[in-house]
Order: structure tokens, then C-alpha cells, then sequence
């Protein structure tokens, strides 16, 4: 039996992949974590064969997880990631794999095929060395496209190019983010976590885990009699700030 956990912050994420590992007759579901610290004691308490680990979560990433694990032998790592523009690159190692978000079923099954042909030595070979140049990848790869000051958006067979400043907020729909600027909406295909990472954190906040707010249009804040506060925006709409991210906005907005 392969004895896998799954690792992502957001729930939907989790259960597809539970969902799918429980088609698979030879691997045991040892659990799911929804955030890194608890993932680092799940690992090293339960032993996983396999792990699917989501590169970016709220409390750390993917890498800094890998990084803090003492289990040995190192468990089959499959990322799931939504980081399409290096990925087919930098996964391309032993006893490393991924998932790119929003994946089908046959490239799941045909993920869990490939786990079966890897074995523990080739798992734990090199594995420490592995987990550095992937993270290396990723935070040179973050800072490159948080340097930009345009964000692209592909509208048929043009390429629009979004300057941050208008933005006024960002919303989850599935597995693309609506993007409002005055009088307009554009749709895009990538998370919300990824977008946190490209614009400006200065004038961006995340407010909820369907929602970025630029702090330059936020015009009040209001607060209810349940002490749940919401952001109105410079057109007028009341978006809620939920509580894990409360304390982070308040002190971004200086209250």
C-alpha cells in the first residue's frame, strides 16, 4: 500500500485529490493538511510514502515545508501547482512530479502511475539538493514577475495589459480570478495566491480568501455589530473581511 497526505490551504483543492486517491485500490489516505506548520507534523509523525503539496500557502510554501521535514526516508513529492510558466521545467527530476492546476482526472491517475515506478532510494536520493534549486526556482521566479508593473490579460487574440493602479479589487471564481477595474471586469485564468505574489504587497491585501483589495481604492470601513468589519471600495461595493485576514489589513491600512 502507498500511504499518501494531501497538502493545501484551500479545501476544494484538498477534496478533489482526496476524492480521487480513494479510486485508487493500493494507496491508504493518511489524512490532509491546510496549512504548512501542521503539515510538517503530520509528516513526520505519520510517515507518508507520497505527499501531494500545494507550492503556495497562506503560512509558508511548498519548498520551506520540504525544507523543515525530518522523516527518512524522504516521501514521493507531487506539487500541485498553478505555476504553469516553470513548472514543465523544473519538475522534470526523480521522485519529483506535478499537478498543474486545474488538472483532469487522467493526469492524476497517470501521476499515481508514475509513483509506482519510483522507488524509495530513488525518493530519497539527492532529495535535500532537489528542494533547494526548486526553491531557488520559485523565489526567482516570484521576484521576476513581482517586478512587473503590467498585468497581462489574453482577451481573444489580443494581449491586454493591466496597469495594478486601476485595479480596484480581485475576486475567486473557480479556478480563474475576476478582475474589476472602473466600469469593466476582466476574466483571468490564474489563482488568487499566485496573483498575491505578483502585484505590489504594499497595495494589495488579501481580505478573504476569495478577495484582494487595492488598499488605494478601499474608501471606508465597516464595521457590524457582530464585529465583522467589511471594505467599500471606490465603487461602492462592500466586500467582507474575514477573520484570518483581519489583523494583516487593519495594519496595512493603519488602524
Amino acid at each position: 500500500m502507498i500511504k499518501a497526505l494531501v497538502i493545501d490551504d484551500e479545501e476544494l483543492a484538498r477534496k478533489r485529490v482526496l476524492y480521487l486517491l480513494r479510486q485508487v485500490p493500493d494507496v491508504e489516505v493518511l489524512g490532509e493538511c491546510a496549512n504548512g506548520k501542521s503539515a510538517i507534523l503530520d509528516i513526520d509523525q505519520k510517515r507518508p510514502d507520497l505527499i501531494f503539496l500545494d507550492i503556495n500557502m497562506k503560512d509558508m510554501n511548498g519548498f520551506e515545508v520540504l525544507k523543515k521535514i525530518t522523516l527518512s526516508p524522504k516521501p514521493i513529492v507531487i506539487f500541485v501547482t498553478a505555476y504553469d510558466n516553470y513548472a514543465l521545467k523544473a519538475f522534470d527530476v526523480d521522485a519529483f512530479d506535478f499537478l498543474l492546476k486545474p488538472f483532469k482526472d487522467e493526469r492524476f491517475f497517470r501521476t499515481i502511475e508514475k509513483v509506482r515506478k519510483i522507488s524509495a532510494n530513488e525518493a530519497d536520493e539527492n532529495f535535500e539538493k532537489r528542494v533547494i534549486e526548486l526553491f531557488n526556482l520559485y523565489k526567482s521566479k516570484s521576484q521576476k514577475t513581482a517586478a512587473l508593473d503590467k498585468l497581462p490579460i489574453k482577451q481573444g487574440n489580443k494581449t491586454l495589459l493591466i496597469n495594478p493602479v486601476d485595479i480596484i479589487y480581485i475576486t475567486a471564481s473557480g479556478s480563474y480570478a475576476e478582475i474589476f477595474v472602473e466600469d469593466k471586469k476582466y476574466v483571468l485564468r490564474e489563482t488568487l495566491n499566485n496573483l498575491c505574489e505578483s502585484l505590489d504587497s504594499n497595495k494589495f491585501v488579501r481580505i478573504h480568501r476569495s478577495s484582494i483589495v487595492n488598499l488605494q481604492h478601499v474608501k471606508e470601513i465597516v464595521h457590524s455589530e457582530f464585529s465583522e468589519i467589511d471594505a467599500r471600495m471606490n465603487d461602492n461595493t462592500l466586500l467582507r473581511i474575514s477573520k484570518s485576514y483581519k489583523k494583516d489589513f487593519l495594519e496595512k491600512v493603519g488602524i
